[in-house]
């Protein structure tokens, strides 16, 4: 602040302000979104790739212009300070429970009626769930003082009783294991593969249920295998439980005689992390050679995407998928490798089945009858 006109600090200055390369997850249209409804003429114009090669798209940059004279710069540095980081969506720190404090405070005036408030709040806390609600919770506290003219602690304890009521949204992840545990009761299997088993969460479940007596956990990486062996406390295990678990380090694209006899085999958001070009080799080492009677598969439903309001258009839901399959495509592909190694094959969508869209999580359940065939053979 200017000693000699200290008035200057509090009135609307014109301003401008340029960042050359901002990093902007959601594009140009984005950050148009962020800055005009708090009084900002917006220019946002994608950086390409390479202008040499303008056939290979724009990179993940625009070119900023920010220009307003309605606006203190205290109130233009607490925009900067809430909506950077917001656009980057990637924080490079541990964030805590004091982060709702600071965004808070930087959003007053403004953000409780943003109309991309829960955007803005889920980013910059990192989509920490519980932190998300407490600041959105406090948000509409101001928000309702703000419309009647109360203090905050006025109206605070109206609200109270109706958001402890609210319960917390059960995780996709948890859903997923909880279809992918029923398939395999209805299915009677006791010895399970979990083939990309990653850090051992769905191994860990099956653990809990006694009706599981064998389980074996496949992954490609030693470092996913050892976080496994961590978190299921392998070494601290009684013997009785450690005799139903193992850990095996090994690849699907190629054919284990280790994985045959089972009666079931998972590949639980596995496939998408394949290029197309090797899922063939995938499929013949499960349906073809391990041959379990039941395979259970789970992966995204690239429809549903829309319905995630942080996932920009066109984008993956995480930089390792090689693809994201429609119903359709899903389906189609399924169908094919049920009828090329000899198993029927049925759908289950899992989490909510938007009417539109469908599910967030697409299942298809591989069963193959061998009854007829080993009464043949006696």
């Amino acid at each position: 602040m200017c000693n000699a006109r200290p008035e200057r600090a509090a009135a609307p200055l014109p301003l401008r302000v340029e960042v050359p390369a901002l990093p902007a997850r959601g594009g140009a249209g984005l950050v148009r979104r962020l800055f005009a409804p708090l009084g900002w003429t917006v220019t946002a114009d994608p950086v390409p790739l390479d202008t040499a090669f303008p056939e290979w798209g724009d990179s993940r940059y625009v070119r900023l212009v920010l220009e307003s004279d309605r606006l203190t710069l205290a109130e233009a540095l607490r925009h900067l300070y809430v909506l950077l980081p917001v656009l980057d969506d990637a924080k490079h720190y541990w964030v805590s429970a004091d982060e709702v404090d600071k965004l808070l405070r930087a959003g007053e005036g403004w953000l409780a009626g943003h109309p991309e408030q829960q955007l803005i709040t889920s980013r910059y806390l990192s989509r920490r769930w519980s932190l998300t609600r407490q600041a959105r919770e406090r948000l509409e506290l101001v928000r309702l003082a703000e419309a009647d003219d109360s203090e905050v602690e006025d109206i605070d304890n109206a609200v109270a009783e109706e958001t402890e009521a609210e319960e917390k949204p059960t995780p996709l992840a948890e859903q997923r294991r909880a279809a992918i545990l029923a398939a395999l009761h209805a299915s009677g299997a006791a010895r399970v593969l979990d083939l990309g088993c990653g850090q051992g969460q769905l191994v860990r479940a099956l653990l809990k249920d006694t009706r599981f007596t064998e389980i074996v956990g496949v992954d490609v990486s030693v470092r996913a295998l050892a976080i496994a062996e961590r978190r299921l406390r392998l070494d601290r295990m009684g013997e009785r439980q450690a005799a139903r678990v193992r850990l095996v380090q090994g690849s699907l694209a190629y054919t284990d005689n280790r994985l045959k006899g089972y009666d079931a085999a998972v590949l639980s958001e596995v496939i998408e992390h394949l290029d197309l070009p090797r899922l063939p080799a995938l499929e013949y080492a499960v349906f073809g050679h391990a041959r379990p009677r039941t395979v259970v598969v789970t992966t995204p439903n690239v429809e549903y995407n829309v319905r995630w309001e942080s996932l920009p258009a066109g984008h993956a839901r995480h930089g390792d998928h090689r693809f994201e399959w429609t119903r359709e495509e899903f389906r189609a592909w399924a169908a094919t490798v049920a009828g090329r190694h000899g198993y029927d094959v049925g759908f289950v969508p899992v989490g909510p089945d938007d009417p539109e869209v469908g599910p967030p999580t697409q299942m298809a359940l591989f069963h193959r009858d061998d009854t007829e065939k080993e009464a043949k053979a006696a």
